[in-house]
């Protein structure tokens, strides 16, 4: 195996959401996971987000099951689970015990509410996790319900991002003291991280996050999409004035719009005469003129064209991989470049070539 993680090995406990893709993310960059199934599986197969593992299906409450992840585990890097608190130590599983077999394991526990705290043992989505960070409340339109933006920002963005990360850093951790370590990475932690900038901004009064003034979540005339004459629609992110002149300019709209343009007061009338002006033309009229300048432009574009834009394209951002197109390994690395590879053989025979730590 290639990549900058080659010689990593994991062991994965199967669930859904974030483990599975953080998973992912390790074995695309070249880490040999294995991933533990209970028979009948998961309920939500992926074959894109369960890429580049091998698989052992097996009861881990029967005999053989219990010895088979003992052994995994004495023999592993890292492990990934994503069990409700107290799952994994009723099982016989608990970094208490693993831990002790192997100190060199670091043991990954992905949750939503984190392993402590009152709501710990409660059930949750993504959308009750991103909803008392303050994240959710942001989004959406003034005077309706706040709005989901899919489970990009609780499940991958404050879940499995945050957990690659903290199993990197024990990873550089452990090679000078030699020992693993737990990581709780809960969702409500991880989103509270990325909503740092905000809250920075707050006290001095450099943003709202009320959704009639929030200049980043679509209040504003110049960071919005707008409909365009085929029922298409547009991006404009044009925050800065230079950017905002560009826009203006080559979309050949009023100048007097250029006027005050942080004035909240007058981001509504300034937003419906832009509505006005970007409906007269196609999506593709729009990209004619605007795609590649500086106004900060962008068509959107539904999951199943992303591949065949043109910059995705150029870049190579998607691959087509056991017979599917699917995202390409990233971020991208100059010597050891991850790749996205099938599903492997039989995760025994893995298990069973890793030397015992």
């Amino acid at each position: 195996m290639s990549g900058p993680l080659a010689g990593l090995r994991v062991l994965e406990f199967a669930g859904i959401g974030p483990g599975p893709h953080c998973g992912m993310l390790l074995a695309d960059l070249g880490a040999e996971v294995v991933r533990i199934d209970r028979p009948g599986g998961n309920g939500w197969p992926n074959p894109v987000v369960d890429r580049g593992r091998s698989t052992v299906t097996i009861d881990i409450r029967s005999e053989e099951g219990r010895a088979f992840c003992y052994e995994a585990a004495d023999k592993a890097d890292v492990l990934i689970e994503g069990f409700r608190p107290g799952v994994m130590e009723r099982l016989g599983f608990g970094p208490d015990i693993l831990c002790e077999r192997n100190p060199r394991l670091v043991y990954g526990r992905m949750t939503g509410w984190g392993q402590s705290g009152p709501l710990a043992q409660a059930a949750g989505h993504d959308i009750n996790y991103i909803a008392v960070t303050g994240a959710l409340a942001a989004m959406g339109t003034a005077g309706q319900p706040a709005m989901p933006p899919l489970n990009l920002v609780g499940d991958f963005g404050g879940g499995s991002m945050f957990l690659a990360f903290g199993i990197m850093a024990a990873l550089w951790e452990r090679q000078s003291s030699g020992r693993g370590q737990i990581i709780d990475a809960a969702i409500v932690d991880g989103v509270t991280s990325l909503m740092t900038m905000f809250a920075g901004l707050l006290p001095d009064g450099r943003i709202s996050m009320a959704r009639d003034s929030n200049l980043l979540a679509g209040a504003s005339p110049f960071y919005r999409c707008y409909r365009c004459a085929d029922g298409g629609e547009i991006a404009v992110g044009a925050l800065e004035p230079q950017f905002y002149r560009e826009l203006i300019a080559l979309s050949g709209a009023p100048s007097d719009l250029l006027d005050q343009q942080n004035d909240e007061s007058g981001w509504a009338g300034r937003s419906d005469r832009l509505a006005d002006l970007f409906a007269t033309r196609t999506v593709a009229e729009w990209c004619a003129m605007l795609e590649g300048s500086d106004a900060c432009f962008a068509p959107v574009i539904e999951l199943s064209s992303a591949p065949s834009h043109p910059h995705l394209a150029a870049r190579e951002t998607y691959v087509e991989a056991d017979g599917l197109v699917q995202a390409a390994s990233a971020p991208r690395f100059s010597r050891t470049p991850g790749t996205v590879r099938a599903a492997q053989p039989d995760g025994r025979e893995a298990i069973a070539r890793w030397p015992t730590q």
